[in-house]
């Protein structure tokens, strides 16, 4: 799938984040907040909320029929709600942040050190240079991604045994997020923010780019994806496969207009 030489321009971009200790700093913070913070405050607010009160009421009115349920099976109903349907949205967010800071500084990050002018005299094309780039923010982003899911399952599933006794199974939901909708929208914001820091100077000026060009479009897949969880199964699953599918063109038909006199502009 790669080359050597691709595979050390990986090696070389990944280690040059986790050495740095801001960038390195926000790969982990970040996704701690998402993944544990947020969490498990929404997991405490439902538990600790008297059952009488008004903001338990109003949590309960986004469930169907929620005056007929007894006291348990209303607390079950909106913990599984907020874990299968609310907590999945924070994983659109996490590889989309984590993406925009290793993917916006990969081009310009390499002007500022004064270093892309040797890797594009390199033997690599440009397209196997964009392609490095790309893959090294994508692996990056998808391990910091499943690292958090599995720190969420854990600290979800503990807090509920050891405050309630019980355990909630994942929907299936979760299955296809993680494998079709997480990977589509990291590539997708990968090679627009990549193509976005090949035109900046400064690695600045790129994550302000990144976060203008960026943010519209997560807010517009949050605000209709909690409707889409509802829903589930197949629909969830051709969501996925459509993003999946724009990722791949986009992947593909990203380098028109990408040459060396273009990189080296200042």
């Amino acid at each position: 799938m790669f080359n050597n030489r691709q595979k050390a321009i990986m090696v070389k971009d990944v280690r040059g984040i986790t050495e740095n200790k801001r960038y390195f700093s926000v790969l982990t913070i970040l996704p701690l907040i998402f993944s544990v913070v947020f969490p498990t405050i929404m997991l405490l607010t439902v538990l600790l909320s008297p059952t009488d009160s008004s903001s338990f009421t109003e949590m309960a009115r986004i469930l169907p029929d929620f005056q007929k349920m007894d006291q348990e099976q209303l607390i079950r109903d909106l913990l599984s709600l907020m874990i299968n349907n609310v907590i999945p949205i924070f994983f659109l967010i996490i590889p989309i942040m984590t993406a925009s800071v290793m993917a916006a500084s990969s081009f310009v990050g390499e002007k500022e050190k004064r270093t892309l002018e040797t890797l594009l005299y390199s033997p690599l094309s440009i397209r196997e240079i964009f392609q490095a780039k790309v893959y090294a923010s994508f692996f990056v982003a998808i391990f910091v991604t499943y690292i958090s899911f599995i720190l969420t399952v854990i600290v979800i599933e503990a807090e509920l045994y050891f405050i309630t006794g019980m355990m909630l199974p994942l929907s299936l939901n979760w299955l296809w997020v993680m494998l079709l909708i997480v990977p589509a929208i990291t590539i997708i914001s990968i090679v627009l923010i990549v193509k976005g820091s090949a035109k900046s100077t400064t690695i600045e000026e790129s994550q302000q780019k990144a976060a203008f060009l960026i943010m519209p479009i997560a807010l517009l897949l949050i605000g209709q994806f909690t409707g889409i969880l509802v829903f589930g199964g197949w629909v969830v699953i051709s969501i996925g496969l459509i993003l999946l599918l724009i990722a791949l063109l986009l992947l593909r038909f990203s380098m028109t207009g990408f040459t060396y006199e273009r990189l080296l502009e200042r």
